[in-house]
């Protein structure tokens, strides 16, 4: 069954009332028409609600709810993935990727060997495409909740956002060269559901020594992702999918 993210005011008197691009989507290219079924879920608060269609016109759809539809579908920690900026489309990769293995935010950042510039000019129709993604990615994958992906920061704007989490870590490619163990393993152990997580990852050419000392500074932990180096598209859906493993399948 089809699924449509809306917020909480769009809903009044058992009603919902949907706008914008999923009008379209819903009349032009799903086909359906009024009595037809769709599921309706509330980001904000990760609510989903069975909706049958009530009415259509070309500006909105407005459907009632039946009945509201209880299914943990999450990662029981709230995963935020900040990746150095890559070349291409590697990133949009990511974003698709991530957001259908649980990823709650994507925050790409300007790292000292990030071969990618951004424009500013250009920059905000790059953000809305990349929350496309995502978008089309949850609602493709019944997730109850939009992830949201930011504007690029500075690698000094993340470090100071990173003191909102209650866990960080950092893929470092160095402690898999060296075959170290890695504190991957170790951080799901000590990590409880309901916490936050940022996990970062470095561009093509890695991070710094400099970026290193500075996050180990703010209290990042070195992570090794297994004993093979992994492409900076790869290590965040590795990382992901190990954390749902851990959570979802061995619990």
């Amino acid at each position: 069954m089809q699924r449509y993210f809306v917020h909480s005011n769009q809903i009044e008197d058992q009603t919902i009332t949907i706008t914008g691009e999923d009008v379209h989507h819903i009349a032009r290219v799903m086909r359906m028409n009024v009595e037809d079924r769709l599921l309706c879920s509330l980001s904000d608060t990760r609510q989903t609600a069975l909706c049958q269609i009530a009415e259509i016109t070309n500006d909105m759809v407005v459907a009632h709810i039946v009945e509201w539809i209880s299914a943990e579908v999450e990662l029981p920690v709230r995963v935020t993935i900040a990746n150095g900026l890559p070349k291409g489309d590697k990133l949009e990769l990511v974003i698709q990727k991530g957001t259908e293995l649980g990823a709650e935010m994507f925050i790409p950042f300007n790292a000292a060997r990030s071969i990618v510039k951004w424009d500013e000019k250009k920059g905000q129709k790059k953000v809305e495409r990349w929350n496309k993604i995502a978008k089309e990615a949850a609602e493709q994958s019944h997730r109850s909740f939009l992830p949201e992906v930011t504007a690029p920061l500075s690698f000094a704007e993340l470090l100071k956002k990173s003191g909102n989490y209650d866990y960080k870590l950092v893929a470092y490619e160095e402690s898999a060269k060296k075959g170290e163990r890695s504190a991957f393993a170790q951080a799901l152990q000590n990590m409880n559901a309901g916490e936050s997580v940022l996990m970062l990852f470095g561009p093509e050419g890695g991070l710094s020594e400099k970026e290193i000392d500075k996050l180990t500074e703010q209290g990042f932990i070195l992570c090794a992702l297994g004993p093979r180096i992994l492409r900076t598209e790869t290590a965040p859906l590795y990382a992901l999918s190990a954390m749902s493993y851990h959570f979802e399948l061995m619990n």
